[in-house]
């Protein structure tokens, strides 16, 4: 069977296995990988592809994920969260565009949109709980934010490896791409607030009851809270190890402690102690109980993101995103386009940025002459199509849902739509820097 038509098989089943049947997603991403592997003909080497993709997943993701769930939850009922909540609503004009703010700013040098989304998404809850903004769109400000960033701008994985392959100048690199990156994320930001006000009435019911849940859970937490807690306990658990990951990567060559310390896992597990240090006046018996709680959350995270990962390396072994990009190529469409495209069909099938743009240079390195573009302006409309589009085979996907608490319904319509609202307004703006600037 046709690789393409395989892919949009898969589609179809995982929509059907989610929305209708109701089934959890982590069984419907493996029985779909699993039905994908026989339609391709491989069904052994699917087994490997499935083992592989959530390996790969878990081996990436879990120290991180529990990590950033402990701290979340251990603030949340210290009153540290919502101490930081006050402080950017005391001094921001708009807490869901400094949200937005917040996954742009820590996106690249943390490396990773996702460790932002991690770290700042208990904030982006508690913002939601405090205000008169429905969580869907806080955590759609953050996350848009976040990718905005981590896309476009220099030296983030996702570019930084085309550059290298394509020969780009770095300098005009990252000026174009930062300067395109702006107004995406800006986009990224009316979307998300557009996206509170437009809420369907059944979802605003809902949002109401959760918004009247919290607040029952805040002020049961203050009565059961011995002091206020102090800025330094919190915000040391989320902004220490911020600091630590900043210092190592701001050296080029590290010293071998700052190396150590300042990888995302160990400095994640560092604000877990700082974390469980500001809870002690919670009492051991309630402290326990809360990591317990908080590492169980993490690990249905963990398994809906590991069944991504096992689809999304079950779609690269069939051969689907190489089919989608050679379809597009034999079309007779703009050359700015093509990479767009391609990008766009490999991000479809696999679900990861950075593999996109290791996989789509690649492709389209023997066209470069024919196309007849600046490799910066190739770049960027490469990283435009990362923006599309990100389904159930995308690890954040799931990320985004289950720590928003949203339904995979409302997880297309904030971080799928608006993610390619943004990738098209940035193919947009790589288009027009082409065509004045080139």
């Amino acid at each position: 069977m046709h690789p393409v038509i395989i892919f949009l098989f898969a589609l179809l089943c995982i929509l059907l296995f989610t929305a209708k049947l109701r089934l959890h997603p982590f069984l419907s991403l493996v029985l779909v990988s699993v039905f994908t592997g026989i339609l391709a003909g491989e069904p052994l080497a699917t087994v490997e592809a499935i083992t592989r993709g959530l390996g790969s997943v878990f081996s990436r993701f879990a120290i991180i994920i529990t990590c950033g769930s402990v701290i979340g939850l251990l603030l949340q009922r210290t009153g540290g969260m919502s101490l930081i909540a006050s402080d950017i609503i005391r001094f921001s004009r708009s807490p869901l565009f400094a949200l937005n703010l917040l996954g742009f700013l820590f996106s690249v040098p943390l490396m990773c949109y996702i460790l932002a989304y991690v770290i700042f998404i208990p904030i982006a809850k508690e913002l939601a709980s405090r205000l008169d903004n429905p969580p869907i769109s806080t955590a759609t400000a953050l996350a848009l934010g976040a990718v905005a960033s981590f896309n476009l701008v220099y030296p983030s994985p996702v570019v930084i490896s085309a550059a290298q392959e394509l020969s780009a100048n770095t300098d005009r690199l990252f000026i174009l791409g930062f300067l395109i990156a702006i107004p995406t994320s800006i986009a990224g930001y009316l979307y998300a607030r557009r996206l509170g006000k437009s809420q369907p009435e059944g979802i605003s019911n809902r949002v109401s009851e959760k918004r009247a849940e919290i607040q029952e859970k805040n002020v049961e937490i203050y009565k059961n809270t011995v002091e206020n807690p102090r800025r330094l306990e919190a915000y040391s658990p989320i902004f220490f190890p911020l600091l630590l990951i900043f210092l190592q990567a701001g050296f080029e060559h590290s010293y071998p402690v700052l190396t150590f310390l300042g990888n995302p896992n160990i400095a994640l597990l560092i604000g877990v102690i700082l974390s469980i240090f500001s809870g002690r006046r919670l009492g051991s018996f309630a402290l326990s109980e809360l990591v317990e709680k908080a590492v169980r959350r993490s690990g249905v995270v963990l398994l809906d993101l590991c069944g991504g990962g096992a689809l999304g390396a079950t779609l690269a072994m069939t051969g689907a995103g190489e089919a989608l990009g050679q379809l597009f190529l034999q079309l007779s469409l703009p050359h700015i386009l093509i990479p767009f495209l391609v990008a766009a069909a490999l991000q479809t099938v696999q679900g990861s940025r950075v593999v996109t743009m290791l996989i789509a240079p690649s492709l389209l390195l023997p066209l470069v002459p024919e196309l007849g573009l600046p490799p910066e302006i190739l770049i960027l409309s490469m990283a435009s199509g990362t923006f599309v589009i990100s389904h159930v085979n995308d690890p954040f996907f799931w990320i985004f849902g289950e720590l928003a608490e949203l339904e995979p319904s409302e997880v297309f319509r904030s971080n799928t739509l608006g993610g390619a609202l943004m990738g098209i307004v940035s193919f947009l703006l790589v288009s027009a820097a082409y065509v004045f600037f080139y």
